[in-house]
């Protein structure tokens, strides 16, 4: 027989105890231990029997194993499916993360449009809204699809056999917070519920090959709500990034068992939906000023797509005794690190001086390359000397202040020419091996950062 016994678990980590503890061992957390009932049952009884299953008990080995890359199936999206690494894989179990009202639900219903042109059939499972409001969505996003059949449920013992019986090709979950299992006893939207839901959906998309998209909410510092072994568990994480006082969307994958993790897609949310933005470096760089101390352009790559941002730094005399250090889009310790080195080998005394910066359009950007830019920008500011509105820079800093080569520097510069940049500033390294490099940009190399200020602040 089945047994029950109270346990405590974190809400952050999933750790459980036997007993209630202020701070959890598992994630150093305070006040996230909440007291669950725990059914513990046979071993025998976790096999769903409404799922047909047959066991094949022989190992196959690797080189007979077909992996035919045309069993990806294209949204049509371009944006979304070079994030899932060409398309969506069959079986595949892919979370979905963002803020409220960001464009999950969104993005995910626009595909269900493009699938089902296709004659793919989709299985829209909705614990949060009726049926009619999913109807009044798809009517202002104009998704009209024959083959979207829409399901409002939230009991995961239901949603198995309605799966099992209409056979889709692709099933939705929105979300997982929602969906609750009867054989766990906590409330819906725990650790527990989330993690025996989810492990379930997963073993659903393997047996049957449906894959399967779930939306997940996220907490107040971002990441998505529930025990981290979530993310462990699907074969793709999905994150919606932006604010939602601008247009703009970033979706980027921060985990795909099938592509890489550095591609991201960039959509502008409209009242019909989100748009694919064809050319994000000239969308980042709209509205950027011209002739103005501070405002340098760099170019970072995500993934195989050269992309062109501004960065902004503001330095002003401190009106208090400790001076405040602020990054808004970069790591805030590597903004400190490069500003010693102004101090250190350029001579810049910013210990009384407030230093902000700011990668504009609130984008997240961690790649090195970035660090000849942001020390630009800083000198610019600290100076009020601006530099030349059509120069782009870039190169990674080190501590002695030289300036290291950087990878793909000539798909960089071929985005910066196409936008009309006339001037690269770049490290030496890298100008040596495009010498022979014909265009109408001028490429300067640079071995240190006094050099560089040199050619671009005139000091």
């Amino acid at each position: 027989m089945s047994k029950t016994k109270n346990v405590f678990v974190c809400q952050e980590c999933g750790y459980e105890s036997p007993k209630w503890m202020g701070q959890c061992p598992g994630c150093s957390q305070w006040n996230t231990l909440v007291e669950e009932l725990k059914l513990k049952k046979p071993s025998s009884n976790y096999a769903n029997p409404s799922l047909d299953i047959h066991t094949d008990l022989k190992p196959k080995s690797l080189s007979i194993i077909d992996t035919n890359e045309d069993n990806r199936l294209k949204t049509n999206i371009q944006e979304f499916d070079r994030v899932l690494g060409g398309g969506i894989v069959d079986g595949s179990l892919t979370l979905v993360g963002g803020d409220p009202g960001i464009g999950k639900s969104t993005i995910l219903l626009q595909m269900c449009q493009s699938l089902s042109e296709q004659g793919v059939k989709i299985l829209y499972i909705s614990g949060e809204e009726s049926l009619k409001q999913i109807k009044m969505r798809a009517d202002r996003l104009n998704v009209k699809g024959s083959n979207v059949m829409l399901y409002a449920q939230t009991s995961l013992q239901i949603i198995e056999k309605v799966i099992n019986n209409e056979k889709p090709n692709i099933v939705i979950i929105d979300s997982i917070q929602t969906m609750f299992s009867e054989e766990v006893t906590s409330a819906p939207g725990s650790v527990s519920q989330v993690r025996e839901v989810t492990s379930r959906l997963m073993r659903i998309a393997k047996v049957l090959n449906v894959s399967t998209f779930i939306v997940g909410h996220v907490t107040k510092d971002g990441s998505i709500a529930g025990p981290r072994v979530l993310e462990h568990m699907v074969d793709t994480v999905l994150y919606f990034e932006g604010e939602r006082s601008v247009s703009y969307r970033i979706l980027r994958a921060v985990k795909n068992r099938y592509g890489s993790t550095n591609e991201i897609g960039v959509f502008e949310m409209c009242d019909k939906g989100l748009v694919e933005v064809s050319n994000p470096s000239e969308y980042m760089l709209t509205g950027r000023p011209l002739g103005e101390a501070g405002s340098i352009v760099t170019c970072c790559m995500e993934g195989t797509r050269p992309l062109l941002v501004e960065v902004q730094a503001l330095v002003s005399p401190t009106s208090f005794g400790m001076p405040r250090r602020t990054a808004a889009g970069t790591d805030y310790n590597r903004v400190n690190l490069l500003m010693a080195v102004l101090e250190k080998k350029i001579g810049m005394q910013l210990g009384n001086y407030d230093s902000y910066v700011n990668i504009a359009g609130g984008i997240k950007i961690s790649e090195p390359s970035l660090d000849l830019g942001i020390i630009i920008a800083i000198a610019s500011s600290f100076r009020n000397i601006s530099v030349d509105e059509r120069t782009i820079i870039m190169g990674e800093v080190g501590l002695t202040g030289e300036v290291r080569g950087i990878s793909l520097c000539d798909k960089r510069i071929i985005e910066a020419e196409k936008l009309g940049f006339t001037k690269c500033i770049i490290p030496k390294t890298n100008s040596k091996a495009l010498e022979n490099k014909k265009g109408n940009i001028q490429i300067i190399g640079v071995e240190s950062v006094k050099e560089a200020i040199e050619f671009s602040l005139g000091y």
